[in-house]
């Protein structure tokens, strides 16, 4: 069961929920019955007399290194990109450049493609 998510980094948000113990009609619980308790900040499920704290052990959910940095290098190159197409805009010997820079890219990944068939049919 996870109780509670915890996030050190920028890439894992939680939002909604409470602290509060939701509404259970008190004269009427029965066996079975959960609820959270937000003053002790855990599940807890009636045994037909008392309300009984669940087991104390809770999961962690956290992103490992590689998948952080990669996140990371997405978010540089994201924001990288938005600002360069600004200064395009701005700039029309920079919108001119970034115009090239996109066809060469375009010929690139042709020429890659061709190099690749190339190998397989020569193979």
């Amino acid at each position: 069961m996870i109780k509670e998510v915890i996030s050190s980094g920028p890439f894992l948000s939680v939002s909604g929920g409470s602290n509060f113990t939701p509404y259970i009609n008190m004269s009427n619980v029965s066996a079975g019955m959960t609820r959270w308790n937000g003053n002790t900040n855990n599940f807890e499920v009636y045994d037909g007399s008392t309300w009984m704290t669940l087991s104390s052990n809770v999961a962690s959910v956290s992103l490992n290194n590689d998948a952080v940095r990669a996140i990371t290098w997405a978010n540089n190159k994201m924001n990288e990109e938005i600002a360069l197409e600004t200064l395009a805009k701005e700039h029309p010997a920079i919108n001119i450049a970034l115009d090239n820079l996109k066809k060469a890219k375009i010929q690139l990944d042709a020429t890659i493609i061709l190099s690749k068939e190339h190998d397989t049919s020569t193979s």
